[in-house]
């Protein structure tokens, strides 16, 4: 979140809580009469942190740290009263709000420590105020608003760095986990090619036939691992689509052209000429349907149905695939999408994460029906092509 941002934001946060000028006018002509009780409400402000553990942990330079932080707190308090709220006041606040985080104090702490200064400010004012109890009434209410502005912008902060600690969380559970199926996916055609380097290496008097098999095995499992790796680079990196009208029916013969058919399976295709065009990337699409068709033909080990359908419905065009296999589990249905989740013995588990990615880039969704024992459908709905 960069600082014009951030000032943005707290435009926004003061249009909310109706902040004026006259508000501004107020706060500054009583931070003089204020100034005198701010070193009692600062030494208040610490005592009081250090009775509470879980707060006094994040101090952890001891008394020198304590004073070091009073001396920001009086130029914090100070600068409240200054009248000025400008984009640099705003970057100041804000990095105080982050410098919380990076301490690890909670930000629950944070809010009850406001509120103990703001009522110490406030009984401040009420008991030297001289004048008008109106206006006394006016000018408590312009402090709470603008201390409540700048708990807003503290927990902008605090919402800002915790955002970015759980992405890089994430980012570091998921490398681990792309770490570790990477390596077990690749492992296993090394091991391969490494038994027969072993074998034509140290085999006395080995026939043709003998090497030439090994030979056979070494390069197919190079093409394993290639597709492993491919497999990774494609869904690290997918390109923009190059969204363009297309015939479902069209997309579907050359995704089934790309998958061998196995021939205990029987297939129904109908996509009639009368659907509508499709909007999308088509080679992307087809990678998709190249997906779906193969789990379908997975899901069926032992021969059944598999039948794809092209039709329109409404604004949108809807390619069904339809296995008679073993189904999906219903505790599985809503992770399938998920990367590295896997019901198969081998693979990456990104066949499906690739297929969202695709998806959602297509302005195409998906939709998933399966019963354990009967069946899945899996249903891309596609925007129709505007002429």
């Amino acid at each position: 979140m960069s600082l014009d941002d951030v000032f943005d934001r707290y435009q926004e946060l003061q249009c909310y809580v109706g902040w004026t000028e006259a508000d501004a006018e107020r706060t500054r002509s009583v931070g003089g009469r204020l100034e005198p009780h701010f070193p009692a409400l600062i030494d208040d402000f610490y005592q009081e942190i250090q009775q509470h553990p879980n707060a006094s942990k994040a101090i952890t330079g001891g008394e020198a740290q304590i004073e070091r932080l009073k001396g920001s707190l009086r130029a914090w308090v100070r600068e409240l009263f200054s009248g000025q709220y400008d984009k640099e006041y705003v970057a100041r606040r804000w990095r105080a709000g982050y410098r919380h985080v990076e301490i690890g104090l909670d930000q629950v702490y944070t809010n009850v420590a406001l509120s103990r200064l703001r009522t110490g400010l406030v009984r401040a004012l009420q008991e030297n105020w001289q004048g008008d109890k109106h206006e006394l009434w006016e000018t408590v209410r312009s402090l709470n608003k603008l201390l409540d502005l700048d708990l807003g912008i503290i927990q902008e902060a605090y919402h800002a760095e915790y955002s970015a600690r759980q992405q890089r969380i994430e980012r570091l559970a998921t490398l681990g986990q792309v770490a570790g199926a990477f390596a077990h996916e690749i492992r296993n055609p090394l091991n391969v090619v490494k038994t027969s380097v072993y074998f034509l290496c140290h085999a006395k008097n080995a026939t043709p036939e003998k090497t030439n098999e090994h030979l056979t095995r070494i390069e197919r499992q190079v093409a394993l691992a290639d597709g492993v790796v491919t497999t990774l680079s494609n869904f690290a990196r997918m390109p923009v689509p190059n969204l363009r009208p297309f015939s479902a029916a069209e997309c579907v013969q050359r995704s089934l052209e790309t998958c061998p058919q196995n021939p205990q399976v029987e297939l129904v295709v109908n996509c009639p000429a009368t659907v509508p065009p499709a909007l999308g990337d088509v080679d992307q699409l087809q990678i998709v349907l190249s997906n779906l068709i193969r789990n379908a033909q997975d899901a069926m080990p032992e021969g059944g149905r598999l039948t794809i359908t092209a039709s329109p419905a409404g604004d949108r065009v809807e390619i069904a695939v339809t296995d008679t296999g073993v189904g999906i589990p219903r505790e599985n249905l809503n992770r399938i999408l998920e990367p590295l989740f896997s019901t198969k013995a081998r693979g990456l588990g990104l066949g499906l994460a690739i297929v969202r990615s695709i998806l959602d880039k297509n302005n195409a969704s998906l939709h998933i029906t399966s019963e354990p024992g009967l069946g899945s459908t899996f249903t891309v709905s596609l925007p129709c092509a505007i002429d």
